[in-house]
């Protein structure tokens, strides 16, 4: 189900906790697991966490999969519904939505043609709201992947990165 490179990442996740806490990497476990799903997916549907992917983390990290399930669904870093190949997530809390926030996820939603939630018809893009980010001094912010956070992102910059994107 993952890669013998996915797994050694795992044992390494797990490796940081007492050998009877192995639940503490869960979180990191799923990370690892959605990673390779994006990195290999061919359709957006590919490229999110399923309820096999998660049953399969639980049982190597040898806990309920409920507890995995629980995680993954709990947080918004895990994609449990397909998304693009780049998953853009705009800060729109107080602090970014007063400092531009709200106006940078309006522009990427009129430039992408999709709203909040959506994922363009060529299964590239998806445009998402997010809680804090805690760069709230280089608003507005945006995250890419979950991983890559692109800070000051005015039009010019949004238009640089969405380039880069390509």
């Amino acid at each position: 189900m993952l890669s013998a490179q996915s797994l050694a990442l795992i044992d390494r996740e797990v490796a940081k906790y007492p050998a009877d806490q192995k639940r503490s990497a869960v979180m990191g476990a799923l990370r690892i697991a959605l990673e390779e799903r994006r990195a290999t997916g061919e359709t957006p549907e590919a490229r999110c966490l399923n309820k096999d992917v998660i049953e399969f983390v639980a049982n190597y990290l040898e806990i309920a999969p409920v507890a995995a399930y629980e995680v993954a669904t709990f947080y918004n870093m895990y994609d449990m519904k397909p998304v693009g190949k780049y998953k853009i997530t705009v800060c729109t809390n107080l602090p970014c939505a007063l400092s531009g926030g709200v106006n940078a996820a309006e522009y990427i939603s009129q430039k992408l043609g999709i709203a909040i939630g959506e994922t363009s018809a060529d299964g590239m893009y998806t445009l998402q709201e997010g809680e804090c980010m805690g760069a709230c001094g280089d608003a507005p912010v945006l995250l890419v992947n979950n991983h890559k956070m692109c800070s000051f992102m005015t039009p010019e910059a949004i238009d640089k990165k969405l380039a880069e994107l390509k």
